[in-house]
């Protein structure tokens, strides 16, 4: 092995040590703080989230970070010792680190098609390891000189000496019992109870934010919106996905001002359901538990528990699944017959898909303010946008 090589390989363990270990942060955060929302949700599209908070984002219950991080961990360090030049083993690390690739590669093709075609999203954390283990397959196997049939031979004689060598047998030792931590340190996927946090508050604009506030506001799409807004002043109509990080943090953020507003009568809030689930809706991504919470909750509006079901389905949203759903539904929601009630659910939810493909819903969340058709706004510009409704319809 050259030392170009070895710098290429050091350089891509790198990369991909660390776009793991920040795939590992935002997947331990989106698991333990609802409210959380990684920089690399960009959109529906390309999100982090979507790809960690899916059924592919873990396995076994261990997520698929922590295995990346194993990996290049591993691939850095076999590179860094076994690939010095005084290495005895200096010759046989390419094959090494070409057999784990292959194997790392394996899960990559998986993964990468779980990603692109299955939930329709892109994972800009992902997309960075994949390129990291295909570069290292590539360079390993460019370097690897021997037969891999001769591997499990070489294999036994390194071990061999790795046994014989105290530094290189605590290194082992550290390495393993290090995975084992991270492993058991990492949070589980189980129910929650919602969290009673205070809704945030949010100041309002300043006078030149307020001018290109309503500058931008004015040039939104504005459509008609079939739904009544009775006496009030503003209808803002949410078109929602159980599933969908962006619609978690816009339900923590937004909670405040629609309580507030609600409770002067000068606001009408209706959640409207479009789960990017197939089997609900043609505009999937892979949401495979959103049509069930989205029943679960037109089920609990029949007897005054959607509010309380709300909270804990977007509390629970990392771990969702259709079992888990019911289980909520059951014990929050005051449903005992979810099964019996589903079909009938699943129809009304269907209808509000159908009313979300004809005002051009595309992702969630998708808000009509008075019409205006906007994404996921931050919680001071949907003040502002209330705000601004409300005193021209004065």
């Amino acid at each position: 092995m050259t030392s170009r090589t070895r710098n290429l390989l050091l350089g891509f363990a790198a990369l991909g040590l660390i776009a793991s270990g920040a795939s590992a942060y935002v997947h331990h955060r989106l698991l333990t703080d609802p409210s959380y929302l990684s920089v690399c949700d960009i959109s529906s599209t390309v999100s982090c989230s979507q790809a960690y908070l899916s059924r592919y984002g873990s396995f076994w219950g261990v997520p698929v970070a922590i295995g990346g991080i194993l990996y290049f961990a591993l691939a850095l360090l076999l590179t860094a010792f076994g690939g010095r030049p005084a290495s005895k083993s200096r010759e046989n690390i390419p094959g090494y680190l070409f057999g784990l690739s292959t194997i790392a590669l394996a899960f990559v093709l998986y993964l990468a098609w779980a990603s692109f075609f299955q939930l329709k999203a892109v994972c800009l954390l992902c997309v960075t390891t994949y390129i990291a283990v295909i570069a290292i397959f590539i360079i390993s196997g460019s370097a690897t000189k021997f037969p891999m049939s001769t591997l499990p031979r070489r294999a036994a004689r390194d071990a061999g000496t790795v046994a014989k060598s105290p530094v290189a047998l605590l290194i082992a030792v550290l390495f393993v019992a290090g995975a084992a931590v991270l492993v058991s340190v990492f949070p589980r996927e189980q129910a929650v109870e919602a969290a009673a946090a205070p809704p945030p508050q949010f100041p309002p604009l300043t006078e030149q934010q307020q001018a290109d506030f309503e500058r931008w506001w004015d040039v939104q799409p504005k459509v008609d919106v079939p739904i009544d807004r009775g006496t009030a002043k503003v209808l803002v109509v949410k078109f929602n996905d159980f599933q969908c990080p962006p619609c978690r943090l816009t339900y923590n953020e937004y909670r405040g001002i629609l309580e507030k507003y609600d409770a002067s009568g000068e606001l009408k809030f209706v959640l409207k359901h479009f789960p990017l689930d197939p089997e609900c809706n043609p505009a999937s991504a892979g949401h495979f538990a959103s049509c069930e919470a989205a029943a679960a909750y037109v089920i609990a509006k029949t007897n005054g528990n959607s509010g309380k079901l709300e909270s804990w389905l977007f509390a629970n949203q990392p771990n969702l699944t259709p079992e888990l759903v019911k289980e909520g539904a059951a014990q929050i929601g005051g449903i005992k017959d979810f099964d019996a009630q589903y079909a009938t659910a699943l129809n009304t939810v269907r209808e509000d898909v159908k009313l979300g493909e004809k005002l051009e819903v595309k992702s969630t969340p998708t808000f009509f303010i008075n019409g205006r058709r906007v994404g996921g706004l931050t919680g001071q510009a949907f003040q502002a946008a209330i705000e601004l409704e409300l005193k021209r319809s004065r």
